[in-house]
């Protein structure tokens, strides 16, 4: 793609659309958001960034090896939080045992369960788009 007004301004909007979906991440706990509406915010950055410099170049800022990374520690950090409680003898994704007391505890297992699942969801999104772009009208583009 040649547009250069679309190319500076997806180079413009690539860091606030990352900004704006961790706002949509921390804040989640106090409002509307969470961890998947994150996570599908901070994916269209990096789409948008593939749909207009190309997939070989988002390759670059998010390889396909790291994607798979943070996928795998988002899905890690969610079953985590979940073990730590089985572990000290309360059900599963119990958090009141993370904080001091009752209340913090609740708040840091919320932050790290959605913290976990926004990972997860960012990353499955540019994995899936990865997979699908290397594919043109059901046949793969090297064939």
């Amino acid at each position: 793609m040649n547009n250069l007004i679309l190319k500076v301004c997806t180079k413009v909007l690539f860091t606030p659309i990352i900004l704006f979906g961790l706002y949509v991440q921390f804040h989640g706990d106090f409002g509307p958001g969470g961890g998947f509406q994150a996570g599908v915010i901070v994916a269209a950055a990096f789409i948008l960034y593939a749909m207009v410099f190309g997939v070989d170049k988002c390759k670059i800022i998010m390889p396909s090896k790291l994607n798979f990374f943070l996928l795998v520690l988002g899905a890690f950090l969610y079953g985590f939080v979940g073990v730590v409680g089985l572990i000290l003898g309360e059900p599963y994704l119990s958090y009141d045992l993370l904080g001091s007391n009752k209340q913090s505890g609740q708040h840091i297992g919320i932050l790290l369960v959605e913290f976990g699942v926004g990972l997860t969801v960012c990353n499955v999104m540019i994995c899936l788009f990865y997979s699908f772009a290397n594919f043109k009208f059901g046949r793969n583009k090297n064939d």
